[in-house]
């Protein structure tokens, strides 16, 4: 298929999938006039500020500036590449994706390629791996599973197989057909100094990370004997895996949510907690895989529950070291709390040494984030001496002075007197004392608008009313204008064009723009409330007209007088000089609100 016949395809691909309906089947949208409202899924909001655009099939947030058409929502939303998004929508639709066959096209057809290549070759190894621990030659492995009490059934559902060796894993892909490059590039084999490849788990219990399209994407693994190595590695990161935007365990909770809703999901550590978990019947968890929560994966998170329990080690130090992260949960506008443990212990500890009704009651126990960082900060001082007692009193205040309200500020200061044994009004005076978080960070001064600002602002507003088609914009040519941005320059010749063409779809701009440029996001930002509309509208328009041709008549004036500078006969002198007249009385003209 041509490029252009690609074209075509996404266009017709988009018509059919309303994105009004595409993005209603993920989030609630609420309809106020030819618009539908949300708060944004793509960043923490309490007023809705996320519209989309029916009639021309484009969203945009005018909070955070996140905006596109339905293939960009799902690309987005779903974690996903283009393509992905663009099967997902074609499938909904029930429209057969056409096969390329031009340049780019060829590119894209073999990066698909390639990432297909690379989950068959995954889920060959997960197979391998799950063969070996069913051997008879993993005994080792087997009784590693029973002591931790996972049964043959779990083992199977999460796919838990075995490394037996360094080398038996290479020479089976390559059997397969899969060349070096591919067992190399799949991030499931290393190569030695030597250029020999072999497992990059190699004697590991092997835990497979299956991404939410149920594609095996990497391996965990397990160390069976005490070494000096980690005891947890992970393959690395290749053209399917990216650690800090996935989640273990996100293809079963994905499962979960379609069976009905998620009032909850709980937020683990490590493999073996979910697997120990999801067994004892607690079907709504996830893993970081032990590293601190980025913010792709809170947006996951997000995706499947308004409401995140936390519950890592029990361990104080551990606990603290990965509030930093937690924050990230609270910016997506997710609801937080905490899970308290016994000291000590991990969540798969509670299970297997005190059962599921002691993780319940743990879980039913959760606390807000600030209550859990108050108790922290309890845990890591020794009250019954004076400098440390001072030391959790000035660090406690740092925490309440974040409290969203002045009930929950008393109501934490009660509980500080209490454990600390001072008085209320002493603490209330203290924390009265320090500077708010606002008054802490420093104020930039304004900057003050020059003139190329208000060329820029008159320009996003030309463009704007172009973009929408208003009326009294119809006959102004945008590409006449010289944009120093490349991005508004790229709009403008989308109008151009697409004028020529019949119509101009305010979706199409993101045909030729990424989504997400900050620019396109400020044109975009103009099509609310009544900004391109009314005779206030179009009289602003043509004084933005009137801003643009003083701009360009200026910089032909300034041209000018320094050709003046120049060696140049009298006849050329003349000539500039005779320019720079003209140029002066239309500068003059413009600046009196003449017709140009």
């Amino acid at each position: 298929m041509r490029s252009g016949d690609f074209s075509d395809f996404l266009r017709e691909l988009k018509e059919k999938n309303s994105i009004a309906e595409v993005i209603g089947s993920y989030i609630s949208l609420e309809r106020r006039g030819y618009q539908y409202w949300a708060c944004c899924p793509f960043h923490h909001e309490k007023t809705p500020s996320f519209a989309v655009n029916a009639a021309d099939n484009y969203y945009h947030c005018f909070g955070c500036g996140a905006s596109g058409d339905v293939i960009t929502f799902v690309k987005e939303y779903e974690n996903c590449d283009f393509m992905q998004a663009v099967h997902i929508l074609a499938d909904r639709v029930k429209m057969e994706v056409p096969a390329l066959d031009d340049r780019s096209a060829e590119e894209a057809a073999e990066k698909k390629k390639k990432r297909d290549r690379l989950h068959a070759l995954m889920k060959d190894a997960a197979r391998f791996y799950l063969n070996n621990l069913r051997s008879g030659r993993a005994d080792e492995y087997l009784s590693y599973l029973e002591k931790r009490k996972i049964t043959p059934s779990t083992a199977r559902k999460f796919g838990l197989g075995a490394s037996l060796d360094y080398q038996s894993l290479p020479a089976h892909l390559l059997a397969q057909g899969y060349t070096r490059e591919e067992c190399l590039e799949s991030g499931a084999c290393g190569k030695t100094e030597e250029g020999r490849i072999f497992d990059s788990l190699g004697g590991r219990l092997i835990i497979p990370v299956i991404d939410q399209f149920d594609e095996v994407i990497a391996f965990g693994g397990r160390l069976m004997k005490p070494a000096d190595r980690a005891k947890y590695k992970n393959t690395r990161e290749t053209e399917i895996f990216s650690k800090s935007r996935t989640l273990y365990n996100i293809n079963l909770l994905k499962k979960e949510k379609r069976a009905g809703g998620l009032p909850y999901i709980v937020m683990l550590e490590g493999y073996f907690d979910v697997i120990s978990l999801y067994q004892a019947g607690f079907r709504n968890v996830v893993a970081s895989m032990g590293t601190s929560l980025t913010k792709e994966q809170a947006r996951l998170c997000k995706r499947y529950s308004d409401t995140v329990l936390i519950s890592y080690d029990g361990d104080a130090a551990g606990q603290s070291a990965n509030l930093r992260g937690l924050k990230l949960l609270e910016d997506e506008g997710v609801k937080l709390r905490v899970v308290p443990l016994p000291e000590g212990l991990d969540p798969d500890d509670v299970i297997t040494k005190k059962g599921p009704e002691a993780y319940k009651d743990c879980l039913d126990r959760a606390m807000p984030l600030i209550d859990y960082r108050l108790l922290s900060v309890r845990r890591g001082y020794d009250l019954s001496r004076s400098e440390e007692k001072r030391e959790f009193v000035r660090e406690a205040l740092a925490v309440v002075r974040e409290a969203e309200s002045e009930t929950e500020k008393e109501e934490l200061l009660k509980r500080i007197a209490a454990e600390a044994d001072v008085s209320y009004s002493a603490l209330q005076s203290d924390l009265d004392r320090l500077p708010s978080q606002k008054e802490a960070e420093k104020k930039e001064p304004p900057k003050k608008e020059t003139e190329k600002d208000r060329e820029r602002v008159a320009m996003r507003f030309v463009l704007a009313a172009c973009l929408f088609s208003k009326p009294y914009a119809l006959g102004f040519d945008p590409a006449g204008v010289g944009y120093p941005d490349p991005v508004l320059r790229a709009i403008a010749d989308y109008i151009s064009a697409a004028r020529k063409e019949g119509k101009v779809r305010p979706s199409g701009v993101f045909e030729v723009v990424d989504d997400g440029e900050k620019e396109l996001s400020e044109v975009l930002n103009l099509d609310s409330g009544e900004n391109l509309d009314g005779e206030g509208a179009e009289r602003y328009f043509r004084d933005c007209v009137n801003i643009l041709e003083e701009g360009r008549i200026s910089a032909l004036y300034a041209a000018a007088r320094e050709r003046l500078n120049g060696d140049l006969t009298q006849e050329e002198r003349r000539k500039v000089l005779a320019e720079i007249s003209e140029y002066s009385k239309q500068l003059k003209k413009v600046r009196n609100g003449g017709k140009i």
